[in-house]
């Protein structure tokens, strides 16, 4: 008997690790706490918008979830990385079985303040973590996603933590 392949469907998302306007001389990153999901942190990320690219949907996602988008890039992970939803999620977020993201490393700008209460909040609080203890936080079905960016950014000496 075959099996038929299914293949799945993965939603275009874009991602930033924000780190605080003190960087480099202070490495911290920005987490949120989720509104929908308890006690669920994460970095900021959105769909991709028909007839958008990555970096224009960066600094709309930016804008929608934190308030702002005074931010400089950074760095870019090259290419897509993709993680699926767990079964608990996967049903709210049909059609997709995951999402395929594009990261991008961004710096506050100096000044620049946080704003969770915008539009439809998506989270309810926010922190800057040193590097260390983002896995302390991180909802586990993103972690190995985490792992593999910030790996990147630090090989690649975006990142100097």
């Amino acid at each position: 008997m075959l099996h038929e392949q299914v293949e799945k469907k993965y939603r275009p998302n874009v991602a930033a690790i924000v780190l605080s306007s003190k960087y480099p001389d202070k490495c911290e990153l920005f987490i949120a706490k989720r509104t929908d999901v308890p006690d669920a942190w994460q970095f900021p990320q959105g769909g991709i918008d028909k007839g958008e690219n990555s970096r224009e949907a960066l600094f709309r996602e930016l804008k929608e979830e934190i308030g702002t988008n005074n931010v400089e890039i950074v760095g870019k992970f090259p290419g897509w990385i993709s993680y699926d939803f767990p079964k608990a999620l996967s049903e709210r977020m049909y059609p997709y079985d995951g999402q395929k993201q594009q990261y991008y490393l961004v710096r506050l700008k100096n000044g620049t303040k946080i704003d969770l209460n915008v539009g439809n909040p998506e989270f309810s609080d926010y922190k800057f973590i040193g590097i260390n203890s983002v896995f302390d936080h991180i909802t586990y079905f993103k972690r190995h996603v985490y792992r593999k960016v910030l790996s990147h950014f630090i090989k690649e000496g975006y990142l100097l933590c």
